[in-house]
């Protein structure tokens, strides 16, 4: 091979390294900026912006229906700030053990305007007692 051949070769690789470069940096800046709200900044959204959001909230006790094959669960999440304001939730996946009603839960997903749910694709529990303040005592 020639000098002038392996030099475009060169050339050819660094232009695909940094077209894959620039490729993952874009599309981890595109994940960072999902905003997370909470249910009321939801509520007082409008639906074209509760499009790949974070939700965060309690789960309710009561509507929880898990599926039979337990790869999601529909239940209705609360502000934690003002429990009267809620929204219906379904999810598909596997369900945390931790999923229970009065959990704080986050929710990745979009809203569905037409029915009226927030799609949740990935669903993550909170554990209070993870975040409890250590006692003066102990």
């Amino acid at each position: 091979m020639s000098a002038k051949a392996s030099k475009g070769v060169y050339i050819a690789a660094f232009v695909l390294l940094l077209g894959g470069l620039g490729y993952l940096i874009a599309s981890g800046l595109s994940q960072g900026a999902t905003p997370t709200l909470s249910v009321a900044q939801a509520k007082e959204s409008d639906a074209a912006d509760l499009q790949r959001v974070r939700l965060f909230g309690k789960v309710l006790p009561q509507d929880i229906a898990l599926r039979d094959d337990n790869l999601g669960v529909a239940f209705i999440v609360a502000d934690e700030v003002d429990p009267a304001v809620s929204m219906r939730v379904e999810y598909r996946g596997a369900v945390p053990d931790t999923f229970k009603e009065g959990v704080e839960v986050i929710l990745k997903g979009d809203w569905d305007q037409g029915a009226g749910v927030f799609r949740a694709s990935q669903l993550v529990t909170k554990c209070p007692s993870k975040y409890e303040e250590k006692r003066a005592d102990s």
